[in-house]
């Protein structure tokens, strides 16, 4: 016999029980499904045995990592499926490449014709399995054979993404003969994925699947249109200059040709910000230039970017930062914790902010806000502003795209941008890279480096950044006049050096310690790039220090 502690409760199994057989027994203590294990502060997956005097913390599909592990098996069903309806002979393409519309796309190409029949088809496929309740096979093999197995499956992403690790070996998946590789853990078996839809897409599918907030139900697919394009644009310019994967990054850096790689990502987005400088130029009606996009975007870089653009177009910008109508901190609202909401719009004096705007566009002189973040008041020191036929405000703030917040300015004269860091890189075909990971890795670093704010504090805040941004930024992206995409693809081969120092300083005994190894086996897969050849007036530069901007 064997024993355990669980949720605190001991509890005594046969030698050999895997964790799985046990996990019957606490299910109706909780109110989604158990996928995964913590055991002793290391997380598990459900087919490993118990051992003897651990303590065990199960984690269900309403946790971030129970989550991420259902997306993979799930993905893992779906990928299996697709072979076997389609043909693998059949197939030239199938990437599981962004997320769109709470989902994730599905680049899918070949001698085929993506239809609701064949998606039917293919979606009663996966169900079968989910029935059998199909054991997932794990088995680790040294990386050079892994190497010659995905050569072997055509599967040549993931044999370029090996040869350049110096892990000396690979775990596998397989399903019921069909064999890949997955970045994390999996569930025991297709039983766990219950809830699953495909829905036809442009040039592929979107994979619906639930999420941490509602695990047991599929959400409404929303199609994002601008979001989509410029997902596409990325993925296409990556297509071009063939880096669609870590791999291939990799291979250009162990080229040589990171620092040319470095010159062309920055030469694209110098000359996309120039576009839109033009687009803005030619509408003189435009006067409030309203930047809006989540944490780490690069937002005030793009504004300064933005602004000598304009300039140079003989227009005379003036930056106006939304955080200077901050209302005073004791009347700021606050969250179901009782900490300040500083995120959410009624921290905003947006009556004051609409009658300053209101009066610059009559003309008016106005003298302008100061928020002082150590005293937690608004205060005037005499900055007074008029706009002349030249002049125009980039105003910058993440409530920039709710009409709520300048609800008395004339539509006719804003002009909208939504910035992100829209990832454009994943680690191969079946793994995605979140667009979240690098926004987190670009604040973790920042924070580091100019707040004194430790990683394992940026890993324990980002859950509540996060959930800032489902509610007041994402709902209004598609309200933008034009979208812009942050992300540099050569970025995490630079960040990587900054951030694993930040996250090896994590205890391994804290919460935070299972994001923080997760980051750093993320972060592994990629070969460093020195930031010496980095402009100074570069997104990244934002993070990692050095800039020629005020940030």
């Amino acid at each position: 016999m064997v024993k355990v502690w669980i949720e605190e409760e001991e509890k005594a199994y046969e030698a050999g029980t895997r964790l799985y057989e046990i996990t019957g027994e606490f299910q109706p203590r909780y109110p989604y499904d158990i996928i995964l294990a913590s055991v002793d502060g290391k997380l598990t997956e459900l087919h490993k045995k118990v051992r003897d005097g651990s303590h065990i913390r199960f984690l269900t599909t309403a946790e971030k990592p129970g989550m991420q592990t259902y997306q993979r098996s799930a993905t893992l069903i779906m990928l299996k499926a697709f072979h076997e309806v389609v043909g693998t002979e059949r197939i030239r393409k199938l990437a599981v490449d962004f997320s769109v519309g709470k989902g994730f796309f599905v680049d899918a190409r070949g001698d085929f014709t993506i239809t609701d029949e064949l998606l039917d088809r293919i979606k009663a496929k996966m169900q079968e399995y989910v029935d059998r309740k199909i054991p997932i096979m794990k088995r680790s093999v040294n990386t050079r054979e892994a190497v010659e197995l995905f050569e072997k499956y055509g599967m040549y992403d993931k044999a370029r993404l090996f040869s350049y690790r110096r892990v000396s070996r690979v775990n596998l998946y397989s399903l019921d003969g069909f064999e890949d590789y997955f970045y994390g853990y999996m569930a025991q078996n297709t039983g766990y994925i219950r809830y699953f839809g495909l829905i036809p897409y442009e040039y592929g599918f979107v994979l619906m699947l639930p999420t941490v907030s509602d695990p047991a139900s599929i959400p409404e697919f929303v199609p994002s249109r601008k979001l989509f394009e410029v997902f596409k644009e990325s993925a296409e310019w990556g297509e071009k200059m063939e880096i669609t994967d870590v791999g291939a990054l990799n291979e250009k850096i162990c080229g040589g040709g990171g620092n040319e790689l470095i010159l062309i990502q920055e030469a694209l987005q110098e000359k996309r910000i120039g576009q839109i400088a033009e687009m803005i130029a030619t509408q003189p009606e435009k006067k409030f230039v309203m930047i809006a996009g989540p944490s780490s975007s690069g937002k005030t870089t793009f504004s300064h970017r933005l602004s000598i653009q304009l300039r140079a177009l003989g227009l005379k910008p003036h930056p106006v930062a939304v955080d200077n109508y901050f209302v005073n901190r004791v009347d700021s609202p606050r969250d179901e914790d009782g900490n300040y909401n500083f995120e959410s719009l009624g921290s905003l004096d947006v009556k004051q902010f609409n009658a300053d705007m209101l009066r610059l566009l009559d003309g008016e002189t106005v003298e302008m806000p100061r928020y002082n973040f150590v005293t937690g008041e608004r205060e005037y020191k005499g900055d007074f502003l008029t706009l002349g036929p030249e002049d125009i405000l980039v105003i910058e703030g993440i409530h920039c795209l709710n009409d709520q917040l300048s609800y008395s300015l004339p539509k006719e004269s804003k002009f909208r941008i939504y910035i992100s860091a829209l990832t454009q890189l994943n680690i191969d075909e079946h793994n995605r890279i979140p667009t979240t990971d690098g926004r987190l890795l670009r604040r973790m670093v920042r924070d580091a480096k100019t707040r004194g704010i430790t990683a394992r504090e940026t890993i324990a805040r980002w859950p509540s950044v996060r959930r800032g941004e489902e509610e007041n930024i994402f709902p209004f992206q598609e309200e933008a006049d034009v979208m812009f995409n942050s992300v540099l693809v050569y970025e995490l081969a630079v960040l990587k050096q900054y951030a694993e120092p930040l996250l090896f300083q994590i205890p391994t005994d804290c919460e935070e310690y299972a994001e923080a190894k997760r980051l750093l086996k993320f972060l592994d897969y990629f070969l460093g790039i020195d930031s010496e050849f980095i402009p100074h007036n570069s997104i990244v530069r934002e993070f990692i220090g050095g800039s020629c901007f005020p940030v």
